[in-house]
């Protein structure tokens, strides 16, 4: 056996299992399949395989309906905290370019920037 870290998105488990995991019946995890809730990995044969990530995203579907929304609620949940995910890197990506930009301008300029506390102000009378 190998030490290496398992990949979650791998799909090693039939519905039987994966149901049992995930706490509910196989015939639910065909409801959401056609829900468009889940979308498990499918042999050459055709029988669905579910990941550990899958496994995740059941779970944390049947928290959504235990709190009370359908599955339509469920769904547009999802979508959103995907979303809300996707902006959160993008936004990690813009702050680091922007970081990474102005360590480069600050690398070029080093010599042409003075501090202001260093900065020497001419002050000239206004003429009468």
């Amino acid at each position: 056996m190998s030490n290496s870290p398992r990949d979650l998105s791998r799909a090693v488990y039939v519905i039987s299992v994966a149901a049992e995991l995930a706490g509910v019946h196989p015939q639910t995890l065909r409801i959401y399949e056609r829900k468009g809730l889940v979308s498990p990995a499918r042999t050459d044969g055709g029988s669905r395989r579910y990941s550990d990530d899958d496994i995740a995203h059941l779970q944390r579907i049947q928290e959504l309906t235990d709190d009370g929304l359908n599955l339509a609620g469920v769904k547009r949940v999802l979508e959103l905290e995907a979303e809300l995910a996707d902006l959160r890197a993008e936004v990690e990506r813009v702050k680091a370019e922007g970081k990474a930009a102005v360590a480069e301008v600050e690398r070029q300029h080093r010599a042409e920037i003075i501090p202001v506390n260093q900065s020497l102000t001419v002050y000239r009378r206004p003429r009468r």
